[in-house]
C-alpha cells in the first residue's frame, strides 16, 4: 500500500519531470509550488499579446477555491481592480492608456499574494488576457491529472505540495546507461528553485553512493571535485545538472543500467533558514536526443 504523502510526491516529481505543454506563449505561473498552508507570491508571466494583436490592454486572474488573497501589486500606468473573495475572487489589471498597454515584444509579471490551501493538489488560475485585438481565456484545466498536455489555452498551474516536499522544479532528468561491470555513471537534470535553496544530498538504491559532482578545466587538464557543502539553486534561476559540468555522480552501482529502465533518486535540500525538505524522483536511463553528442561519456577515477 502506497503511502498517501509518497504517492503524490512521486506523482508530482513525475508531472514535472514529463513537462508540460505549457510553452513559452501562455500565460504562466513559476517553476516549482508552494507549501500547503503558506504565503505564495504568484507572478503570472504574460509572454506575449493575443494572436494578431499588437499589445496586452488586460489581465484578469479568476482566484481559484481555497486559495485567500491578500494583496496585488499595482503597476504603473495600469488600473487595479481587486474583488476578495474566498473561492471566485479575481484581480484585475487594466491598461489606463495605449502607451502604457504591454507591447506583443515584450514580457511582464502581474503579481498578487495571498495563502494556498492546506491540502496538496494542483491549484489552477483561470486568467483572461485581453489585447487591442481580441482576447484569450487561459482556461482549461485537464479532465484528470494536472498535465496540461494536448491544452491549448491551459490555466496557469500551481503545485502545492505537503510539509517536507521540496518546492524545486525537475525537468529534462536523465540517468547514462551502464554495462555489466561498471562501477559509475552519472544523472543529470535541470533545478529551479522559486524562492532559492541548496542542494544538499541524493540518494539512491541503484547506488552505494550519489553525490554532486563539478568537472572543470583546470590548465589544460578535466578535473572532478565533489561539491562538499551542496550546490546553490539561486531563486528562480535554473541551474542546469549536465555533461562536462555539474552532474549527480552515482558509484558502487548495484546492477547495470539498461536503457529503458528508471532509477529512483532522492534529492534533500536545505533552504536559508535550515528547512529541510525531499524530493522523489524517477529517473529514465538513457541521454535524450542530442545529450551524449553534446557531452562524450567521461571517465571517472577515485
Amino acid at each position: 500500500m502506497n503511502h498517501p504523502r509518497t504517492t503524490f510526491k512521486t506523482a508530482a516529481a513525475c508531472a514535472l519531470l514529463a513537462g508540460t505543454a505549457a510553452a513559452f506563449a501562455h500565460v504562466t505561473l513559476p517553476r516549482g509550488g508552494a507549501t500547503v498552508g503558506s504565503d505564495y507570491n504568484a507572478a503570472f508571466r504574460v509572454g506575449h499579446a493575443c494572436e494578431g494583436a499588437k499589445a496586452t490592454t488586460g489581465l484578469a486572474v479568476r482566484l481559484p477555491k481555497g486559495f485567500l488573497l491578500s494583496d496585488a501589486q499595482a503597476r504603473k500606468g495600469w488600473k487595479l481592480d481587486v474583488q476578495k473573495s474566498a473561492g471566485d475572487g479575481e484581480v484585475r489589471w487594466t491598461a489606463e492608456s495605449p502607451q502604457t498597454a504591454l507591447p506583443a515584444n515584450e514580457r511582464a509579471e502581474f503579481v498578487l499574494r495571498g495563502k494556498v490551501p492546506g491540502t496538496p493538489g494542483p491549484l489552477w488560475f483561470k486568467v483572461l488576457q485581453t489585447c487591442d485585438v481580441g482576447s484569450v481565456d487561459w482556461a482549461e484545466v485537464p479532465a484528470s491529472g494536472s498535465s496540461t498536455a494536448g491544452l491549448k489555452s491551459p490555466a496557469a498551474k500551481l503545485d502545492v505540495v505537503a510539509q517536507g516536499v521540496a518546492t524545486v522544479d525537475v525537468r529534462d532528468g536523465w540517468v547514462r546507461q551502464s554495462v555489466p561491470g561498471q562501477s559509475g555513471t552519472g544523472a543529470f537534470m535541470k533545478l529551479t528553485a522559486p524562492t532559492g535553496a541548496r542542494l544538499v544530498g541524493i540518494s539512491t538504491p541503484a547506488a552505494g553512493v550519489a553525490e554532486v559532482h563539478e568537472m572543470k578545466m583546470e590548465g589544460d587538464t578535466m578535473k572532478m571535485r565533489e561539491l562538499t557543502g551542496g550546490l546553490d539553486l539561486p531563486a528562480g534561476q535554473t541551474v542546469e545538472l549536465k555533461p562536462g559540468g555539474y552532474h549527480v555522480m552515482m558509484m558502487d552501482l548495484k546492477q547495470a543500467l539498461a536503457k529503458g529502465s528508471t532509477v529512483p533518486m532522492t534529492l534533500r535540500f536545505e533552504d536559508a533558514k535550515g528547512q529541510k525538505t525531499s524530493l522523489d524522483l524517477n529517473l529514465p536511463v538513457g541521454a535524450p536526443a542530442g545529450a551524449e553528442a553534446a557531452a562524450p561519456a567521461h571517465q571517472h577515477k577515485h
